[in-house]
């Protein structure tokens, strides 16, 4: 039996807990939340921040461990490499890894190794963003460095939205840097979706296709994904060799990914984002469904220093999408209701959320009640439906 720690007990890493104990490991959680749901199906339970790498370092060189997991968190995976490499456990390399989880380190990067890349500046203070203002064509992408889960971004389209921009972004930066960059018009449906690699090799990805809200909650903030992407097969390659380059640059090596890619009008491939995790909203769930591959299981065999050679590229199979179930407005919450046409579809709802619970207006992905994952009989019916499910999906609040 191997001893794991695992950075976090949110509902949506409790998956991964399971997972390892269905593997036949010894599972310690640590979170920073006293009150979380993963301690209740762990083995062990500390409450240390995931975020701060020396007290997990520390809980480490206690616990004789085999091995230490991040599972689909952003703030946690520069804890889990750093700690890996004190502790001489497999990992992707931590200066890597800080180098993807930050927007303003990232999008450097990007620049200096030649992809395509918006261009961007950082700041930490509001004076100094007002007066390089000039540098940009509004509209403009105002985000934390930091930050996951779409909280703090908000595309703005004058100088006078800078103030609330700024104040907006800082409050979600534990860095406390915002990065203000150009808006790119990207060509049809954002790219999403967990990858794998072995040994440095992208040997396993699934994209899947982005979508937002058009009812007047806040700009830019993903409603979920549906699978299989519509994109062709040599412009599902062309993506899958520029994250290959990315990858082989910052010298990766086994684990998991989550993914975020843009094309513009001329077709160039914006990496936006390569989250050294697995995804969330119940992403590598759907990915197994739809592809037989089971991701959580590979992270877990990955951070062992296991074989994972066996890992290959799968078609998706069926259509399928997952939903943030959310409500407009603030509230106690009453109930939720999934209209009869979408009965049909329903596959799964993973929530903590129960009747008479506090829940806020969308605004990011903290505010979701819960994710849903939905199956559908053909492309035409998946797409006609995902565009309407803040219409089919309805939560009454009071």
């Amino acid at each position: 039996m191997k001893r794991i720690l695992m950075l976090g007990g949110s509902t949506s890493q409790i998956c991964a807990i399971k997972k390892a104990q269905e593997m036949g490991h010894y599972v310690i959680i640590c979170d920073y939340l006293p009150d979380n749901p993963g301690q209740y199906v762990a083995d062990e339970f500390y409450q240390v921040s995931t975020t701060d790498k020396d007290a997990v370092l520390e809980l480490a060189q206690k616990l004789d461990l085999d091995a230490v997991v991040c599972y689909a968190s952003d703030p946690a995976a520069p804890t889990a490499a750093y700690v890996c490499e004190k502790l001489g456990f497999p990992t992707n390399p931590y200066e890597s890894v800080m180098v993807l989880s930050n927007k303003d380190t990232f999008r450097n990067y990007l620049k200096e190794h030649n992809f395509n890349t918006p261009y961007a500046e950082c700041y930490t203070d509001i004076d100094t963003m007002k007066v390089s203002a000039g540098k940009f064509n509004f509209p403009v992408m105002v985000k934390p460095v930091d930050s996951s889960g779409s909280k703090g971004i908000n595309k703005i389209y004058s100088a006078d939205e800078y103030d609330f921009a700024y104040e907006d972004a800082m409050k979600y930066s534990r860095a406390k840097r915002i990065v203000v960059e150009e808006f790119i018009e990207k060509k049809g449906y954002q790219v999403s979706g967990d990858g794998f690699t072995v040994d440095g090799k992208l040997v396993f990805r699934c994209f899947g296709n982005e979508f937002y809200s058009s009812n007047g909650i806040k700009e830019y903030v993903p409603l979920g994904e549906c699978w299989p992407s519509v994109l062709d097969e040599a412009t599902q390659t062309k993506i899958h060799n520029e994250l290959q380059r990315l990858i082989t640059e910052l010298g990766m090596k086994t684990g998991a990914y989550n993914i975020e890619v843009i094309l513009d009008k001329d077709n160039n491939v914006y990496i936006l984002e390569l989250g050294a995790r697995n995804g969330g909203s119940l992403i590598p769930q759907i990915t197994q469904y739809a592809t037989d591959v089971d991701m959580v299981e590979y992270t877990i065999k990955a951070a062992l220093g296991e074989d994972c050679s066996t890992l290959k590229m799968a078609p998706a199979k069926g259509y399928w999408s997952n939903y943030m179930v959310h409500s407009k407005k603030t509230g106690k919450l009453v109930k939720v209701n999934i209209a009869d046409e979408l009965k049909g579809n329903y596959v799964e709802y993973q929530t903590d959320f129960k009747t008479g619970d506090d829940v806020f207006a969308f605004e990011n992905s903290g505010h979701a009640l819960g994710t849903m994952v939905f199956k559908y009989g053909s492309m035409e019916e998946m797409f006609d439906k995902t565009a309407r499910l803040t219409e089919l999906v309805t939560v009454e609040v009071e």
